[in-house]
């Protein structure tokens, strides 16, 4: 996280890029296409430099990384490291606008599919949440804790972690000590009953819009 902020958050004089409608660049791209969502969301006017719209283009995905990368630790590691090969793109702007739009379009199409796309088995398909414990279980710290190295067994684990929450996770349990001592509890068994994995788990678990 403190490499996020250090890299990725900047005291920019707010500026109205990104701001129209009720839509983001990010959700623009997706839904349009790259040259659309410009032309609609970054230089309606047709004044900007290609500079200035490769910098829209980054700041709004690095804002999209910096706001989500708390559900998905690892995942949005490997994309802030995309998004430091655009950088690096942009600055040879004037002969690869086309390469710098076409990467940054493959970035952002790469970060919405993140939940059902991938290298993860598919027995994970339909279940977000379990997808993300899958990406994180094998990198959160533990004292005694060994993830499975064998990736069907990684994926049941995953499974049976997304079922404790889902059926003894009690309502309203984010931010009530009480609850969230209920939720710790349910998950330490999981984790071998390892009390430094079991937190770095709930720490993930508990940005996951899925355990209301």
């Amino acid at each position: 996280m403190r490499h996020l902020v250090n890299t990725y958050i900047q005291a920019d004089l707010a500026d109205p890029l990104g701001s129209v409608d009720k839509y983001s660049l990010v959700e623009l791209i997706i839904d349009t296409g790259i040259h659309d969502a410009i032309a609609k969301k970054l230089n309606e006017k047709g004044k900007l430099s290609n500079n200035a719209v490769a910098e829209g283009i980054i700041n709004n995905v690095r804002k999209t990384i910096v706001r989500e990368q708390l559900t998905d630790p690892r995942f949005y590691a490997e994309m802030s490291m995309l998004l430091d090969d655009l950088i690096e793109l942009k600055r040879n702007i004037t002969e690869s606008y086309e390469d710098f739009l076409q990467q940054a379009e493959a970035l952002v199409r790469r970060m919405a599919g993140k939940a059902t796309k991938g290298t993860h088995p598919t027995v994970l398909n339909g279940h977000p949440e379990a997808v993300r414990l899958f990406n994180n279980l094998a990198s959160i710290p533990t004292d005694t804790f060994q993830c499975p190295t064998d990736e069907a067994m990684k994926a049941n684990l995953a499974l049976d972690i997304d079922r404790a929450m889902r059926e003894k996770a009690p309502a309203g349990w984010k931010g009530d000590d009480t609850r969230e001592k209920q939720v710790l509890n349910a998950l330490f068994p999981l984790m071998n009953r390892d009390r430094k994995a079991t937190v770095a788990l709930f720490e993930i678990i508990k940005n996951q819009s899925g355990y209301a």
